[in-house]
């Protein structure tokens, strides 16, 4: 499925990119500083195996907070819906992705839902393999068997960088060791969350990962079932309900389309039965979305009807 690039995304593209100057790139990861703030660019794939794109599309970026849904995926299919939750809630917060307020105010301690950080902890935890390098590489291989793509890799750099700077999450792998919702070595748990979270890509992979999940875990083409359609909807919701921050809410009745966003710039939506969207916007806004990605979505989903509201 090769991208080719549309004058029509090309003009959606240039009257959201004037908002990238209202945004600034994550420099609390230092790898992540060295993004280019005014970058913007879209790739949308179709069930036919049509994919349309604009901006550099072929620049890879690292997933961040998206690798949720993936590691989600993984995490059901190793474990079952049952175990997993109950260890992990079902609810959005209200409150900021790295947050640990609800964690010590709610009973009992867990994390609410799997899309903020304590959550996705939680979650990447539940991942089985004898070593970081196993479970890594089956969060990967999953990964490539969802995109169809094969040599996926993750970013040495960023990885590091994120290693150095993980204070706060081991803060909160700390606190959910201490009610047992973690129960393995913090500092493993860290370094997988780290590296998974370095996973890159280019947009045109990220549409194809919207587009499964569009179709209820199927391969468009060959009708293959890639995700059982259960974990599919499952992952489709918490993107409704979870998937942009503290402002899930307001997008969802601005834009009306499932979607996990991350502090790299990504977005990646999965439009039912229609198509997947792959979004790349470094500069964020102060919740922590591309923000002129989120305008973006908000322009393709009234100009082609998108939302599923």
């Amino acid at each position: 499925m090769d991208c080719r690039s549309d004058e029509e995304l090309f003009q959606l593209v240039q009257e959201s990119k004037v908002h990238t100057a209202e945004g600034k790139v994550a420099d609390y990861i230092p790898a992540l500083a060295q993004a280019d703030p005014d970058s913007l660019a879209v790739a949308m794939a179709f069930p036919d195996g049509s994919c349309y794109s604009a901006g550099d599309v072929n620049k890879k970026s690292t997933l961040q907070s998206i690798s949720k849904v993936i590691a989600l995926a993984l995490a059901l299919l190793d474990n079952g819906e049952e175990y997993v939750f109950q260890r992990v809630g079902m609810e959005p917060t209200g409150d900021p992705f790295n947050s640990i307020i609800k964690l010590e105010t709610t009973e009992p301690h867990k994390p609410l839902n799997p899309m903020i950080n304590a959550g996705a902890l939680a979650v990447t935890s539940m991942i089985k393999g004898d070593s970081v390098e196993e479970r890594l590489g089956r969060i990967i291989h999953l990964t490539e068997l969802i995109t169809g793509v094969e040599g996926i890799g993750y970013n040495k750099e960023v990885a590091m960088s994120e290693l150095q700077t993980a204070d706060l999450n081991r803060s909160l792998a700390y606190y959910l060791k201490q009610y047992h919702v973690i129960e393995e070595n913090v500092e493993t748990v860290i370094e997988l969350y780290t590296k998974q979270c370095a996973i890159e890509m280019n947009c045109s992979d990220l549409a194809k990962i919207g587009l499964t999940l569009a179709m209820d875990g199927k391969h468009p083409l060959t009708g293959e079932t890639l995700l059982p359609p259960r974990v599919a909807s499952i992952c489709k919701t918490f993107m409704v309900t979870c998937g942009m921050y503290n402002a899930s809410g307001e997008f969802a009745i601005r834009v009306g389309i499932p979607a996990k966003s991350g502090v790299a710039g990504g977005i990646m939506a999965a439009v039912p039965y229609r198509c997947g969207i792959g979004i790349f916007g470094p500069a964020l806004d102060e919740r922590g979305n591309s923000i002129a990605g989120w305008d973006l979505m908000e322009r393709l989903s009234k100009k082609y009807d998108l939302s599923m509201f």
